[in-house]
């Protein structure tokens, strides 16, 4: 089973007893990328059913900035104020779920500044989060509503060598080539350009069929799942992606992905 996968059924002391009645299913394939650059961060997607959303994070006089670029940080939008704080809330009342009766969720954080001193003050931050988020201790994980995995400038030696975490680190290819455990290493993303030559136009050529396939099954051989960026949202890729295994579909079109999955679940 995979190990961002698993849910031991705990929840918040503080959570509430009544959960959201109107929520859209919940989509565990669902990935939004960039999510911070929608109109609601965080509440479009959760209004599309997505259950793994993406925030970029600059590290700005000690505060976690939410932008894609150094130039567009506003000291309002931290990690905590778009992200975090509204997790929390939703969670207790959600009974210890980002939706009713749903599966565990995922917030990749890709780090946008310096590794090191980034992840230094996020595990700072995600400490005072313990209540809602996936802790892994000695190799093993206790999963909660949330799992934080690091992307983009990874302090992934130091994550490796600590006792207790809150976040897991996000892979590439090459690390389905490590020994990794998959306590730190639980998905595995990459750029799909980098790796595949088809952009949607036409059949996916059946070399490229093959090795997806490969791809998506080694990585789940080793107890991971699989994402892709830089695909093009565009559905004939999509079904591509879904046939093939893909665990998490990246996409900015909330919309579109969700009429997707929700036609492909009916079949």
């Amino acid at each position: 089973m995979l190990a961002i996968g698993l849910w031991d059924g705990s929840l918040s002391k503080s959570a509430a007893a009544s959960p959201e009645t109107n929520s859209p299913p919940p989509l565990a394939r669902a990935h939004a990328h960039n999510d911070y650059e929608h109109t609601r961060p965080l509440l479009d997607a959760l209004d599309h059913g997505f259950c793994s959303i993406e925030a970029d994070v600059w590290l700005v006089d000690g505060n976690l900035l939410v932008a894609h670029d150094r130039g567009k940080v506003k000291p309002d939008r931290t990690l905590q104020a778009l992200y975090l704080d509204p997790l929390r809330e939703r969670v207790r009342r959600n009974g210890g779920r980002l939706y009713p009766a749903g599966p565990p969720a995922i917030l990749l954080i890709d780090v946008k500044s310096d590794a090191e001193a980034t992840y230094a003050a996020l595990r700072e931050v995600l400490k005072e989060y313990a209540d809602l988020l996936t802790v892994f201790r000695d190799g093993s994980v206790q999963t909660k509503a949330i799992t934080v995995i690091i992307s983009g400038n990874r302090a992934a030696k130091t994550m490796a060598a600590e006792s207790v975490r809150y976040a897991a680190v996000d892979g590439r290819i090459e690390d389905l080539e490590s020994n990794a455990p998959g306590s730190l290493i639980p998905l595995v993303s990459d750029n799909w350009t980098k790796v595949f030559k088809w952009h949607g136009t036409g059949p996916l050529p059946d070399d490229e069929r093959r090795h997806l396939k490969q791809v998506v099954e080694k990585a789940h051989a080793q107890g991971r799942k699989i994402r892709f960026w830089a695909t093009p949202d565009r559905p004939e890729v999509w079904k591509a992606l879904f046939d093939a295994g893909v665990d998490l579909i990246n996409t900015d079109d909330l919309e579109g992905l969700q009429k997707f999955l929700l036609s492909r679940s009916h079949k």
